[in-house]
């Protein structure tokens, strides 16, 4: 009974055994071969699979993603004949995996010489100059690729490219010393150009200060030619009204001293006339007389004379 119990224990922990690696689960972007008795038997695609027992066996998991491989640097020789190694990245997927497993046995040395043969073909069709140039990146990615030998091993390549291109020592040598006289000789133009435009500028500052310097001397001489001039015209009219002021005093100052000068003459004329009236002299002689001093009166510069009453009546008994 004892031995029953155990045997039974033991079946069902192997059956269980057997079915757990019977169960097979194909992860998302992943597809399965399954082979039974050795024969290809179908393609597991995403999901939970259930394998026959001793028949049926998971033998390869198909990653249907996009790869990428780096593979070691190929020697490649140019045109003009230089060797050079190149090294390449080739982009690839899987796109039949049944082809990609039965039809070719290294699948990544396959892609590997393939794309070595593809490169050495483009390249020898340019020389070093054009080869290290932006120009190879674009025919290369642009050549057709040998589709028709990757289709029947299951592999479509979307493309290659190249991530880097080594000359040998001494033309990498060379070319940096021509991208070293390049930059010196682009840093000499910026150089004599940024000197120029200095000298542009400088030339154009002291310029416009020369400009605005002669327009400042020019506006000062006008403002002191103004000022002379008006300075000038006050002068002169200053000295115009003092002349004037001076004629205007010395003519009253004359026209006062005669007639003070005609006033004193008539005042004695008067007196001349009272004194003669009251002496009795004959008329004819008071008018002889009258006429004398009325010459000697007229004889000065005023155009006026001032003759007393007396002498006025007087010279009116000569009428008629």
């Amino acid at each position: 009974m004892g031995t029953k119990i155990v045997l039974s224990i033991v079946l069902i922990v192997v059956v269980v055994a057997i079915s757990l690696t019977c169960i097979r689960v194909i992860k998302q972007s992943k597809v399965g071969i399954i082979m039974r008795l050795g024969k290809f038997q179908k393609v597991a695609e995403t999901g939970v699979h259930f394998l026959i027992p001793f028949l049926d066996k998971m033998a390869y998991v198909i990653d249907l993603r996009e790869i990428v491989i780096d593979f070691p640097p190929q020697p490649v020789i140019t045109k003009d004949n230089v060797t050079m190694q190149i090294d390449t990245v080739v982009y690839y997927k899987v796109t039949d995996p049944v082809r990609y497993v039965f039809e070719i046995a290294n699948p990544i040395a396959a892609i590997e010489n393939l794309t070595a043969t593809t490169l050495r073909n483009i390249i020898g069709e340019l020389d070093l100059d054009e080869t290290l140039t932006s120009q190879r990146y674009n025919k290369c990615k642009n050549e057709n690729y040998p589709d028709e030998a990757t289709d029947k091993w299951g592999i479509k390549v979307n493309r290659v490219e190249l991530k880097n291109i080594m000359p040998p020592q001494d033309i990498q040598v060379a070319m940096e010393k021509q991208m070293r006289a390049e930059r010196e000789r682009r840093e000499a133009i910026l150089q004599a150009e940024g000197n120029k435009s200095a000298a542009i500028l400088q030339a154009e500052g002291e310029k416009q200060s020369a400009i605005l310097t002669a327009e400042a001397k020019k506006e000062a001489m006008v403002r002191v030619a103004e000022g002379e001039k008006e300075s000038a015209i006050l002068v002169a009219e200053g000295e115009a009204e003092a002349i004037r002021q001076t004629a205007i005093a010395k003519a009253q100052g004359e026209a006062e001293m005669i007639k003070r000068t005609q006033m004193a003459t008539a005042e004695g004329l008067k007196l001349v006339f009272s004194a003669m009236k009251e002496a009795d002299i004959d008329n004819n002689i008071l008018a002889l007389k009258s006429m004398e001093a009325l010459e000697k009166m007229a004889e000065g510069k005023s155009t006026k004379l001032v003759l007393p009453s007396e002498a006025v009546n007087f010279l009116g008994t000569f009428k008629g």
